[in-house]
Order: C-alpha cells, then structure tokens, then sequence
C-alpha cells in the first residue's frame, strides 16, 4: 500500500474522501473531482466499492492525479502486524468524506454497521467529528421502501451524518420519481461553502 496518512503532513489543506458505491450516479465522479481540484488546496482520495466500478474508469479519475482505492488495495499479501492499514490511514487523512451516491445497499450496510469492504471500513472507523455527507441514490420504489426510511433516520440519528437528498427527476433506469442524486455541482457547493474554499487563479 503507497498510501499513509502521514503524507498528509505535506499538504496542508483540504483532505476529501469521496466515495463511490453501486449506483449509477458514480458516472458523475470525475465531474465531481475535476470540480473540486479547481480549488486552492484541496487534495481528494477516492474509495470505491466493487459495484460501483460499473459506472465511471478510474483512469479518467487517476488522470487527474487522485487515486482509486478499491477492496483489493485494503490488504496486502505481505502484511505484518504494525504495518499502515488502508482504511484506518484514510480516515486519518481526511477532513471531510462524500458518500455519493450512496446505494440503497450501502445506506443499509451503514446503518446496520456492516463493514464488509474498504468503503464500508472507513466509515465505521471515522472519527465521530469528521464531517460526514450521505447522497442517496437509487430506484424511487427502493428509496420508498420502509426500511430505507429507518436507515436514513438511522445515519442521521444515531450515526450523525448528513444525508442530503434524493431528488426527483427522470432516472437511469427509465422510471421518473425521488431517488436521483442531487446535482453533482451542490455536492461541490457543500465543500466549497464548509471550509470557505477560493479558485486556482
């Protein structure tokens, strides 16, 4: 693993984890990172669960010289006991963490305190005043499900997260109701607006 959090030390700024999990709405991340870089430092991590690699090319995010980091890069096949575990070093690093979009699968997981992959793993050992943003995202029946209510109340209640959407609007899979993801340009609005941020000249 070539990330510790003690590089952290050399980039005084904003840290943001965004993560991405099985939602279609991923597509939008690049747009989010590009955005977000356009800002005097800021230094981004992306985290992201297997199902949502469906949706965007970590390539298109690395080109931008932010890393990927996916279940496979949390433990190596020469770990020793002492040696930088990845989701602990990136909840060391980060400032501020992104949800988004957060699937119904991830949104139960969290609630439930499930921590069976790196995404999952980080936000169980976040440090409670990490500042933390949940962007659902899913089918509208699946946001209306009963038990997406008590998860949600369950992250904003129990867990203290903010959790800032659904919208309404014409989604992926045809249908058109609640359940989109807010605007990918509002979740960079939250970051730039919570730590006062200004442009690159």
């Amino acid at each position: 693993m070539a990330f510790i959090a003690e590089e952290r030390r050399q980039t005084n700024g904003v840290h943001v984890v965004l993560m991405l999990t099985g939602s279609v709405a991923s597509i939008k991340a690049p747009l989010i990172v590009k955005a977000l870089l356009e800002y005097k430092d800021v230094y981004i991590q992306v985290v992201t669960t297997k199902a949502a690699l469906t949706f965007f090319s970590p390539d298109e995010i690395r080109s931008q010289g932010v890393n990927v980091w996916r279940d496979e890069d949390e433990w190596d096949p020469n770990y020793h006991i002492g040696d930088p575990i990845l989701h602990i070093e990136l909840r060391r690093w980060a400032d501020i963490v992104l949800v988004a979009p957060a699937s119904a699968n991830t949104l139960s997981k969290i609630a439930n305190g499930t921590c069976d992959n790196l995404a999952t793993s980080l936000l169980r050992a976040l440090a409670p005043i990490t500042p933390t943003y949940v962007f659902p995202a899913m089918n509208t029946l699946m946001y209306e499900h009963p038990l997406t209510a008590q998860h949600v109340r369950t992250i904003r209640e129990v867990i203290g997260y903010n959790v800032i959407g659904p919208i309404s609007k014409g989604l992926a899979c045809g249908d058109v109701g609640v359940g989109a993801m807010v605007e990918w340009l509002d979740i960079v609005r939250i970051v730039v607006e919570r730590f006062s941020l200004q442009k690159s000249s």
